[in-house]
């Protein structure tokens, strides 16, 4: 079955030594069993099973995700397991899509990289986010204006993020530089 992608979780970052002597910091992401959840007309959802066990068939899975398979779904029975084994031989680059780690209530010198204000004579200036709206036209403040507000805890996409090593004994892939999330947190890996 050709599909479009897994469901991995994220390990941490390590370093792998090349034949030449460069170091290269690698992101180890495992690949757990991605259970078939359900089918659809070109596509299937798959999750990681709950090590607790629930009544509820919907708390089963941690997380679910639906992928694009290519293949007639005739042959794929619900419950079945996918592991690393799908990933294509010679696979160079993925995509990759994660929750990025939520760092709460932010302003503006840390959110946006804004500069600091005056710190001397009493100029009471130095972390705010400087004026933000007109006078009497429009005579509020555009949606989008760049505020204090809630920082990190969305969606983050990668582009052809390059594989570096695929361990098919201990279901491990090492991606090249950083990923988005938590230690531990789930990511999509698309291979096409």
């Amino acid at each position: 079955m050709k599909i479009e992608g897994l469901l991995g979780q994220k390990i941490g970052m390590t370093r792998v030594f090349k034949e030449d002597g460069r170091s290269i910091a690698v992101t180890v992401v495992t690949i757990p069993s991605n259970t078939v959840f359900a089918k659809k007309e070109s596509s299937v959802v798959l999750g990681i099973a709950n090590k607790r066990q629930n009544k509820n068939i919907n708390k089963r899975f941690k997380v679910r995700k639906e992928f694009k398979v290519s293949e007639d779904l005739e042959n794929v029975e619900i419950g079945k397991n996918i592991d690393i084994s799908a990933l294509p031989e010679d696979i160079k680059h993925c995509s990759i899509s994660a929750k990025s780690k939520g760092k709460g209530f932010a302003g503006v010198i840390k959110r946006y990289n804004f500069s600091r204000g005056p710190e001397t004579h009493g100029s009471r200036h130095h972390r705010k986010p400087g004026s933000v709206g007109a006078c009497v036209k429009p005579g509020r403040v555009h949606k989008g204006k760049k505020l204090p507000g809630r920082m990190g805890n969305e969606r983050v996409s990668l582009r052809e993020v390059e594989v570096v090593d695929v361990d098919k004994e201990n279901n491990t892939i090492a991606f090249k530089g950083s990923l988005p999330g938590s230690n531990k947190g789930f990511i999509e890996i698309y291979f096409a």
